[in-house]
C-alpha cells in the first residue's frame, strides 16, 4: 500500500525513488479516494483501477455514499484482483 498525498512532492523525488515506491513493472494498481478519478491515470499503469466518486453533487449519509459509489472494502478487493487477472492475461500488451 502506498499513499500518494502530494502528485507534485512525489513527482519531484529522482526517478530511482519513484520507481522504488510504485514500480514500472507492476501494471496491476487500485487507486483508492473519495474524489475524483481525475490525474490517477498517470500512476495507476495499464491495468490499474480507480475506486472513487464518479459523480458529484450527491447527498447522503457518509456510509450511504460510500456503498453507491463502490468505495467498500469488498469492491476494492474485487478491483484489485481484477487488475492482477488483467494483468496476467497480458492488459495493454503492444
Amino acid at each position: 500500500m502506498v499513499s500518494l498525498p502530494s502528485w507534485q512532492l512525489f513527482d519531484e523525488q529522482p526517478a530511482e525513488y519513484r520507481d522504488s515506491v510504485l514500480p514500472p513493472d507492476c501494471h496491476a494498481r487500485v487507486g483508492v479516494e473519495l474524489g475524483s478519478p481525475f490525474g490517477w491515470e498517470t500512476y495507476l499503469g495499464r491495468c490499474g483501477r480507480f475506486v472513487g466518486m464518479s459523480g458529484f453533487g450527491a447527498s447522503a449519509p457518509i456510509g450511504v455514499l460510500l456503498k453507491h459509489f463502490g468505495i467498500t472494502a469488498d469492491n476494492v478487493a474485487a478491483q484489485a484482483k481484477a487488475a492482477i487477472h488483467e494483468h496476467i492475461a497480458g492488459c495493454g500488451k503492444k
